[in-house]
């Protein structure tokens, strides 16, 4: 296959929906000789949580490379193109590494009883991917839950849980404490555990499972200090930035201050409050706590000045309790589709917003782009918000390659 054929196959791979599990991640490995334990060549840093989990990777990746080690990160879901996911220092995975890659997969399970999912083939992709190619280090992000995630074969130096709240309830159970234990579950025997702050119900499940397994645990406790210039914006992201240098410590790595200074000033990650032109923002919050987060974000910078705000959400999330912070900061909202067959449909989303606020004016349109334009024609700062698939097709509408997981 080439680059598209194999694109084609594994996105046609979505019929199976998610299947939360670790067999097949098991016998993808066996079949592709991939390592999962850490050892003298390749060591494994494995996050999960909520919110967070990208920006705290993409720090982590930052910090590795500048220190000269070679670094995989695996994260998801991609802005714009597929091999956004692997990456290899500041490179991409090349579209002949993953034809080649996505072949050789193909081949091992087209007669297995159970297909797997397109997130554990992508998943043994990236793993076996890196591994060909040498990395030192290799960060993997949770896809959803972690007990069960595809990327929880492995054995990591260390586990990572960013911060915890309500999302994919669907799946992980619908109280707090149900989403955490199954964010716990990438917690291993011995193994340390660094974790942002955390509301009290979550403390109790990741101490009771770091003690049930003898593994270290601690919390950051303190933002890196106003001193450290990030290149993410927000408050948020010096908690995110000390939770990732915590984690380096604790594998026991001593990371050249100065070096870690020039790392955090270049981190990129986009996506998270990333300003576009002089007046548009665009942040993929697409949960209760990451609105509220953004909401925080929104005045740290711009005080008291209110957005119009676009908005397009997944019918699959819980939209009042996801609009409602966002609905504090906005001046007006443009309603948009999200190119995603679970986007919930802008005169839907019209309705809960009115019926949380009668008083802010809401406008429906029938794509992001059109919306973009009217707000243009304001003087006052737009914020694009509600999914990362719309931001992804913001930031490239002609190039944004078929949505997934």
């Amino acid at each position: 296959m080439n680059y598209q054929e194999s694109l084609d196959w594994l996105y046609g791979l979505q019929v199976h929906g998610i299947q939360l599990g670790l067999e097949n991640m098991r016998r993808l490995c066996a079949a592709l000789g991939i390592e999962t334990e850490c050892g003298e060549k390749r060591k494994f840093i494995h996050v999960a949580g909520t919110n967070g989990k990208g920006s705290v990777c993409a720090m982590l990746a930052a910090i590795l490379c500048a220190e000269g080690k070679r670094t995989g990160l695996y994260t998801s879901p991609h802005l714009i193109h597929f091999r956004e996911r692997i990456r290899l220092g500041a490179n991409c995975i090349p579209d002949e590494h993953i034809a080649e890659g996505l072949t050789v997969i193909r081949r091992f399970i087209e007669n297995w009883d159970h297909s797997p999912t397109f997130f554990e083939v992508t998943t043994a992709l990236a793993i076996e991917w890196f591994q060909r190619q040498r990395a030192e280090w290799i960060i993997l992000e949770t896809g959803l839950g972690g007990r069960l995630d595809a990327t929880n074969v492995i054995t990591p130096l260390v586990s990572v849980i960013t911060s915890i709240g309500l999302d994919h309830t669907q799946y992980l159970g619908p109280t707090l404490s149900d989403v955490a234990r199954e964010k716990a579950g990438i917690i291993k025997r011995l193994v340390p555990v660094l974790s942002a702050p955390q509301q009290d119900e979550v403390v109790h499940v990741l101490r009771d499972t770091a003690s049930e397994l003898g593994a270290p645990l601690k919390f950051v406790t303190n933002p890196i200090g106003e001193n450290w210039q990030l290149a993410l914006t927000g408050s948020h992201q010096r908690w995110n930035a000390a939770l990732a240098f915590a984690t380096l410590i604790a594998a026991g790595l001593r990371p050249n201050p100065r070096t870690v200074a020039q790392a955090l000033a270049n981190t990129e990650w986009p996506g998270r409050f990333q300003r576009v032109g002089e007046r548009l923002i665009l942040d993929g919050a697409h949960n209760p706590a990451a609105a509220l987060q953004l909401a925080a974000t929104w005045r740290e910078q711009f005080g008291e000045k209110r957005a119009t705000l676009i908005l397009g959400i997944l019918a699959d999330k819980d939209v009042p309790a996801t609009i409602q912070p966002l609905l504090s900061i906005a001046a007006r909202v443009y309603c948009v589709p999200v190119k995603n067959p679970r986007s919930i449909a802008p005169s839907l989303l019209a309705e809960q917003i009115t019926e949380l606020s009668p008083v802010t004016p809401c406008q429906v349109f029938t794509d992001a782009a059109t919306a973009i334009a009217t707000a243009e024609l304001l003087d006052e700062y737009a914020l694009v918000a509600g999914s990362l698939f719309l931001i992804g097709e913001v930031l490239s509408p002609d190039a944004q390659e078929t949505s997934a997981q």
